[in-house]
This record gives C-alpha cells, sequence and structure tokens, in this order.
C-alpha cells in the first residue's frame, strides 16, 4: 500500500484530513497489522485523505503511566506533543482505544490539544455520510456476531453505540453478552496487564471473557481493541473453538464486505 507520511505532506504543502495514529500493537503485531490495513484501506476507498507519522511515531507511554513510570511517560508524551504540533496536527484517528483515550483525556495537560476519534467512531460518521457502502449479501449474510465492549471506549469514554451502529450495517444477528456495555468484563489486558506476568488465581480473565462470548453462539466475536483481540483469540483457543469462532477486528469486518 502507498501511504503518504506526514513528512511527504508538509514537503509538498499539503494538510491530510486527519492523522493515523498506527500505535505499537498495529505497527509491530503481526495480528493487529491486519487491523491497521484493513483501516487503511477504508480510508483509501472512501477518498479520506490521511497520514501516518511512518518512523516519527512513538509509543504514547500510556503502559508506561498504566504501569506507574510517570517519568518515563512524560518524557514520551512531550516527545509525541512536540512532533504532532510542529505538523500542526488538528485531527488523530486511531484504531486502539488505549492511544485514544490517553491523547483524548491525559495528552492536554501537557499541551497537546487534538481532535481525537477512535476508529469505531470514525466509521460510523463515513457510514452516516454515506460513504461507506456494503455490498448486497456479504461474508456475513445470516452470521451470529457478538461485541465485546473494551474498557478504554466503554466505561472511560463511554463510547457503546458507536461500533454497535457500524455493526448493524451488516446482513448479521448481533447478540449482546451477559456483561456488555457498562457492565462489560475487561478481557484482562489493560492497565499494563498486557506486559507483565500474571499472578495467581482459578483462571484467566481471557479465559472467562471467551468463554462468555463463546456461549452466545456467535461466529464472529467483533472487538475494538488489539489487546482485545490478543485476549480474545487466546480465550476462544481455550475454549477449543478456534475453528468455529473467529474474532475480528470491526475494521477488517466492514473492510472486507465493503461494495
Amino acid at each position: 500500500m502507498q501511504v503518504r507520511s506526514m513528512a511527504e505532506y508538509f514537503a509538498s504543502g499539503e494538510t491530510p484530513e486527519v492523522l493515523f495514529w498506527v500505535g505499537c500493537a498495529g505497527s509491530f503485531d503481526q495480528r493487529a497489522q491486519k487491523i491497521t490495513k484493513a483501516f487503511a484501506t477504508i480510508l483509501e476507498r472512501t477518498g479520506v485523505s490521511f497520514a501516518i507519522l511512518g518512523k516519527e511515531e512513538a509509543c504514547t507511554g500510556d503502559p508506561a503511566r498504566r504501569a506507574g513510570n510517570e517519568f518515563l511517560f512524560q518524557m514520551m508524551a512531550y516527545n509525541n506533543i512536540q512532533v504532532l504540533n510542529n505538523y500542526g496536527i488538528k485531527k488523530i484517528v486511531t484504531t486502539c482505544p488505549h492511544c485514544f483515550n490517553i491523547f483524548k483525556n491525559e495528552y492536554p495537560e501537557l499541551g497537546g490539544q487534538y481532535d481525537v476519534v477512535h476508529h469505531a467512531t470514525f466509521l460510523q460518521q463515513l457510514i452516516d455520510e454515506g460513504r461507506i457502502r456494503m455490498k448486497e449479501g456479504g461474508a456475513f449474510k445470516g452470521k451470529r456476531i457478538t461485541y465485546h465492549d473494551s474498557c478504554y471506549l466503554g466505561r472511560a469514554n463511554n463510547i457503546y453505540e458507536a461500533p454497535r451502529a457500524v455493526l448493524e450495517l451488516l446482513d448479521a444477528e448481533l447478540v449482546e453478552m451477559k456483561r456488555c456495555r457498562s457492565k462489560g468484563l475487561c478481557c484482562g489486558a489493560g492497565g499494563a496487564q498486557m506486559f507483565k506476568e500474571e499472578e495467581k488465581g482459578a483462571t484467566r480473565v481471557n479465559f472467562e471473557r471467551g468463554r462468555e462470548a463463546v456461549e452466545t453462539g456467535a461466529s464472529v466475536i467483533a472487538a475494538n481493541c488489539p489487546f482485545c483481540m490478543t485476549m480474545l483469540t487466546d480465550g476462544v483457543k481455550e475454549a477449543g473453538k478456534e475453528e468455529s469462532v473467529q474474532v475480528l477486528d470491526i475494521a477488517e469486518i466492514i473492510a472486507a464486505g465493503m461494495a
């Protein structure tokens, strides 16, 4: 894919509509790279002019702050803010709720003021504007889909309707888990838990969540977060359902069915 960097836009005196913040998972995790490609494909096909920072993008510092290393977080945040402000970035869209949350709620106090949108909301906006149209029938016609609310999109930022509205575009049956919306169960990876050894207990959080998802009878579990993606995939494997249940990001689902 030919994706232009912010530096290339800047050199030609142009300004893109949005900066697509790819994030660490979207850049380096093999599974999450597919989400990045799917979302970039949607942006291209809907005519949204967007740029990435490429090699100038660094981690937002979210895991450092969640793990208690405030000094490291502030160092990383100030570096990012300097890069973003130098380019005069106004609008950021990201496929990671952790990046979304920290840009939206925690960067402003350090001087980083941006219009930050999670890709679930951005996809809903594109649908509302009529820029996304789906093929008749499509790959998900008649399938049961359950949606997992990620903590940083749901409880932390109260975004519950946008991802569901996106999934309602499909010819599919949307079924809810018992614990959903503000009562949704964490996948087990937030708060920097993704990067540390687990503590002793009777089971893993993601095994519990995987079972809840499988019990809905859905053949597709829709996620909006690369961390949730990893945890739910492991949960489905543990339930012995990896052959019959797919874990997909909402961007992958939409990209697969676009007309």
